[in-house]
């Protein structure tokens, strides 16, 4: 059995102190830019490093999060940050992009690196592509049970698992809505939380099917400690330092063995109380919101929180040896439980006229330790009973100790890098573009596969399970499904398909492009990579993809800046997967029996939902589609258009369609939206 790592969120300066006074081992927080939660109050260069020293004081660590997708424009000046931060010493990196973790370790060859739930790693083939390339750390999905989670555990990499805070209804790194709704990327840490707001699968009033409770997974330290989890996480770097003081204070009870105050914990924030049903595999009681004595039970524990880190907790204990003999200065050596040893001498003593300094006044003055992490534990005293040093001297020689030790623990715990001055990024011509883009189909059902009649030179995306009822065939790619749950069933289909004759997979997570390289596919990269810059396509390209897919929250005129030496492509018709979950809005509310097969909002549109790999996943798609068949030459920039057919189950439509996109159409359907093409996310 291990000991985990208690990791804490900190939003502000406020709330590391909370975490660090409640005993968190280690901390993460994000700068001013490159975060995933950009309405935090974050730190800026300045206080990052008083951040760094004052966890390295405690012997915490201190992980950043630059956990967002990043812009080519942004790439120099992302350059110049990593350096700065490196030069802070803080220890680890926490990245969704893999063109930045790609420049994160040119930069900084021996910065540890941590794959954010961002990357959506949630099977063991995942982690060891991320091992193989240079994470240190993965932070799971935090949609998976325990059974799901062990397999991981054995990938021979450090394994980070969310055990208490807000849950997202989508999957992490797989949301969209917030983006198409209102240009509020969660990819670029903006997110509008527009899933609180009321769906409803029967159109009932406030309903909010969207919106989850939080997840507590206090009870459950035990097996996570058998498990040998490394790292207990934290959610909530938007909350107030009185959650942090609860949550760390309640997960260091659970992990000491004693019963933590759940009633507190649930007091200070909840959404109708919290859910373990993920990890347990229980998924029935998930869903729940923010009410009104969920508000009013947080008033009341604030005050008695706030208790907890308002004064030096002293948790590291000293044993000090004083010399006072003679005219010599006296002399005092500390020590900590680290290994930590620093000597001081102070001023010499003078005769005693009436007392002579002894043990006693010795531990009175030098035991005063109250501003800071520090306890007397041990005192030895050399003295020989005819000097004295007055008050002022002994305080004196107390705060030097103390000062020294902090910076002896500082500088021991603080990691030194080496920091290489950045490469030119490389420029590649677009020699794969074409006047005219190819298309590039996808379809759900077998129905609107019959219903598409492929010309020359374009190509369809194919579900696994429908791949594996028909022939192969060379102009389709088979759709790898986008949340795994049974890793090793899913190789043995992929080794069936590959005997039968099939040889293009459409991958949208790491695993996929690992486990397809192993058994020699051809690989195609699908949106859920996440490519937004050229060194991402870089990246990707050096992994032997032969194409990929560009990111649905780039610009027309984001695209045409982007360089990569594969072809890339665009998503140019469809109802957008605005979010990958893992549980069914419309199951909890209404049944399948009642399924009505789309939630409707506040404004009373329709958003799809569609069950995918046997109910493994659902997806919710936006409410109207993309289209740019009458804009076809402003998408010159990219060699192929995904033409994605979702819900459609007119065999007429789904022709029509596919007409527009290889001629060109002046007509258009009556509800549509360019997506983010032209007005993109906020930056």
């Amino acid at each position: 059995m291990t000991t985990p790592e208690i990791l804490a969120p900190a939003g502000s300066p406020e709330a590391l102190l909370a975490a660090l006074r409640c005993g968190a081992d280690a901390v993460y927080v994000g700068g001013k830019q490159y975060s995933a939660r950009q309405s935090a109050a974050n730190f800026d260069l300045d206080a990052l490093a008083e951040a760094a020293k004052l966890c390295h004081l405690y012997g915490a660590k201190l992980y950043l999060t630059v956990n967002t997708i990043l812009l080519d424009e942004e790439l120099p000046d992302f350059s110049a940050y990593i350096a700065e931060i490196a030069e802070i010493g803080v220890d680890a990196c926490i990245v969704q992009d893999a063109g930045a973790a790609m420049r994160i370790h040119e930069i900084v060859p021996d910065m540890p690196l941590h794959a954010s739930t961002q990357m959506t790693i949630h099977t063991p083939e995942g982690a060891r592509w991320a091992k193989e390339h240079g994470f240190s750390r993965v932070v799971v999905a935090r949609e998976l049970s325990r059974k799901e989670i062990q397999p991981i555990l054995s990938a021979g990499i450090e394994v980070e698992q969310f055990v208490h805070g807000a849950l997202c209804m989508s999957v992490s790194g797989q949301c969209y809505l917030s983006a198409l709704i209102g240009s509020r990327s969660a990819n670029r840490g903006r997110c509008a939380q527009a899933c609180r707001l009321p769906f409803s699968a029967c159109g009932k009033n406030g309903m909010c099917s969207l919106s989850l409770k939080d997840l507590s997974l206090a009870v459950h330290m035990q097996t996570l400690m058998e498990d040998r989890i490394t790292s207990l996480k934290i959610e909530g770097r938007m909350k107030r330092p009185e959650y942090v003081a609860a949550a760390v204070t309640a997960l260091r009870q659970a992990r000491n063995g004693e019963t933590p105050d759940l009633d507190t914990l649930r007091a200070v924030f909840s959404r109708s109380g919290f859910t373990d049903g993920y990890y347990t595999g229980m998924r029935k009681q998930l869903f729940g919101t923010r009410e009104k004595d969920d508000v009013t039970a947080a008033k009341d524990v604030l005050p008695k929180l706030a208790q907890l880190y308002q004064k030096p907790p002293h948790p590291v204990p000293l044993d000090i040896t004083v010399t006072l003999n003679g005219n010599a200065p006296v002399q005092l050596t500390a020590a900590d439980d680290d290994g930590n040893t620093v000597t001081i001498c102070g001023d010499i003593p003078q005769p005693a006229m009436k007392k002579a300094t002894d043990a006693e006044q010795l531990e009175r003055q030098l035991s005063k330790l109250g501003d800071t992490i520090y306890h007397l534990r041990s005192l030895r005293c050399f003295c020989d009973g005819q000097h004295m040093l007055p008050t002022a001297s002994l305080n004196a020689l107390r705060r030097e100790c103390t000062a020294q030790m902090d910076a002896v623990r500082i500088r021991k715990h603080t990691p030194q890098y080496e920091i290489r001055s950045c490469k030119s990024q490389k420029r590649f011509a677009a020699s794969y573009n074409i006047r005219q883009p190819v298309l590039r189909f996808r379809v759900r059902t077998p129905e609107q596969l019959h219903a598409l009649e492929l010309k020359d030179g374009e190509t369809c995306i194919i579900p696994l399970q429908l791949a594996m009822e028909i022939p192969a065939n060379a102009q389709y790619l088979v759709q790898m499904p986008r949340f795994v749950s049974d890793e090793i069933r899913l190789e043995e289909q992929l080794a069936q398909l590959y005997a039968q004759g099939w040889r293009h997979l459409s991958c949208e997570n790491p695993a996929h492009i690992r486990m397809g390289k192993q058994l020699g596919y051809c690989l195609h990269g699908g949106m859920d990579l996440h490519t937004v810059n050229s060194l991402c396509a870089e990246f990707y390209a050096a992994e032997g993809l032969a194409d990929l897919m560009l990111s649905p929250e780039l610009t027309i005129r984001q695209a045409e800046q982007l360089r990569s030496s594969i072809p890339v492509g665009i998503y140019a018709y469809g109802k957008l997967p605005a979010m990958l979950m893992r549980c069914c809005p419309i199951q909890n509310e209404v049944g399948c029996k009642n399924c009505t097969g789309a939630l409707t909002d506040r404004t009373k549109r329709h958003f799809p939902i569609l069950c995918q790999s046997k109910k493994e996943y659902t997806e919710l798609l936006n409410a109207v589609p993309v289209w740019m068949a009458d804009r076809l030459s402003e998408l010159s920039c990219a060699d192929f258009l995904l033409v994605d057919f979702t819900d459609e189950t007119n065999p007429r439509e789904i022709r029509s369609t596919a007409d527009a996109y290889r001629h060109g159409s002046t007509e258009k359907p009556p509800q549509i939206t360019r997506g983010l093409l032209y007005r993109g996310i906020q930056v």
